[in-house]
């Protein structure tokens, strides 16, 4: 059964879409076997989106993804993290397709509801950035 991170981020949490959220992920069959809710400091937000620090938007993303709390989830199933970025949408809302998260919740490109990882690899990183093996039931 393939793995993979979700991030409900602070104007997801802020906006109370949370539970819709969750149920689009139940609705497509997706199972939820860890979660919990934390407010990221700048340096963990640094560490978690290192992959990204020499892009110019590196600061303004760890700036709001530092600004309130998350809801982080291990998500598990069949094909998973093609799932959940299908059910996300693109990461602009405004090329998103109808009915995504994105498209549905979100307000632009950065404050964009959701983060989801794009491979198994990242996956497996971004799992052990949130979540350690007793917390996560499968």
């Amino acid at each position: 059964m393939e793995k993979t991170l979700s991030i409900i981020k602070p104007d997801g949490v802020q906006k109370g879409v949370i539970g819709e959220v969750i149920k689009r992920f139940e609705n497509a069959g997706i199972k939820i076997v860890a979660m919990k809710m934390i407010h990221l400091t700048k340096e963990k937000a640094k560490n978690f989106y290192a992959v990204h620090k020499d892009k110019p938007f590196f600061d303004s993303l760890t700036t709001f993804m530092s600004s309130g709390p998350v809801v982080a989830m291990v998500l598990a199933g069949e094909n998973v993290i093609e799932k959940n970025r299908e059910l996300m949408g693109a990461t602009n809302p405004a090329d998103a397709a109808p009915g995504t998260i994105r498209k549905d919740f979100a307000s632009d490109v950065e404050k964009n509801i959701v983060h989801g990882s794009d491979s198994p690899q990242t996956a497996a990183t971004e799992i052990a950035f949130f979540f350690n093996e007793l917390e996560i039931c499968e």
